[in-house]
């Protein structure tokens, strides 16, 4: 009988093991699921695009979506909680209270020209000269005797507001043409041989050429290094008020990691 009952109970000790190492499995083992929403800068498209496509392949049953509103709205639907995540691609304003800016990746924005253009570098004031107004002919800065085209991007922009701050001309740029993306401000510079705009240095192209500012090209290690002057973050925006599900936080602790920096660098920005 005794050996009966020590039998039984090696039974039950032995399922209710084997019962243990089959939790631990599927907690360690378990996928994650649900649906990460992310809405803000267009410059962003190429960085986030490289990120949500790494991270489903660790996480294939997470839904990533990207909508690409501008800096402006991605940080409005950040305060409003209608995503996850505003992306923005300029710095929070003063007012811009109760949302914490996560640093995903640097940016430079590249001052471009049409690609007949002779003009090789500007200085910060040359360039602030031509988006006020204050310089309309290229002659003026060892360029061609015509006329220049100021094109940027539409009121709301994170490259626009970084530009603007940097160069010290907010409020006060003469542009001939606001457009709504990155993208359209490259297409139009490289459609009008007298042209000068600005575009992250992730979307740039061979369609245009871009400048030097003050001896300084545009590149990741002088954005890096801090030595070009023009250059702004790539920010994944939180609300302070609202915890982030499982899934979010998975993401954003990913795209903030060490591992995601060669991704970051192929898709044309450069990690913090």
């Amino acid at each position: 009988m005794k050996r009966i009952l020590a039998l039984l109970l090696a039974l039950v000790m032995t399922l209710a093991l084997a019962a243990c190492g089959s939790g631990d499995s599927q907690a360690t083992e378990g996928s994650l699921s649900g649906t990460v929403s992310t809405n803000g800068s267009t410059s962003m498209e190429s960085v986030m695009a490289a990120l949500i496509e790494s991270f489903n392949q660790t996480y294939p049953d997470v839904t990533v979506t990207y909508d690409p509103t501008g800096s402006g709205a991605g940080i409005t639907a950040a305060t409003e909680g209608t995503a996850d995540f505003g992306l923005s691609s300029r710095n929070l304003h003063d007012d811009e209270t109760g949302l914490t800016g996560n640093v995903v990746a640097l940016d430079g924005i590249a001052m471009i020209v049409n690609t007949a253009n002779t003009v090789e570098d500007l200085s910060l004031e040359q360039i602030a000269g031509l988006f006020s107004g204050e310089i309309t002919n290229w002659s003026e800065v060892g360029g061609p005797d015509q006329p220049v085209t100021v094109i940027g991007r539409e009121a709301g922009s994170g490259t626009r507001d970084g530009f603007e701050s940097i160069a010290g001309v907010e409020d006060i740029c003469a542009y001939d043409q606001e457009l709504t993306s990155t993208g359209a401000v490259i297409a139009a510079v490289a459609a009008n041989e007298y042209a000068v705009g600005y575009a992250s240095l992730a979307a740039v192209s061979e369609e245009v050429k871009t400048v030097t500012v003050g001896g300084v090209a545009p590149t990741e290690e002088t954005v890096k290094d801090g030595s070009y002057a023009i250059q702004r973050p790539f920010l994944m925006v939180t609300n302070d008020s609202a915890e982030l599900s499982e899934a979010a936080q998975a993401f954003l602790d990913y795209c903030l990691s060490d591992e995601v920096a060669e991704i970051i660098a192929n898709a044309g920005a450069i990690q913090p």
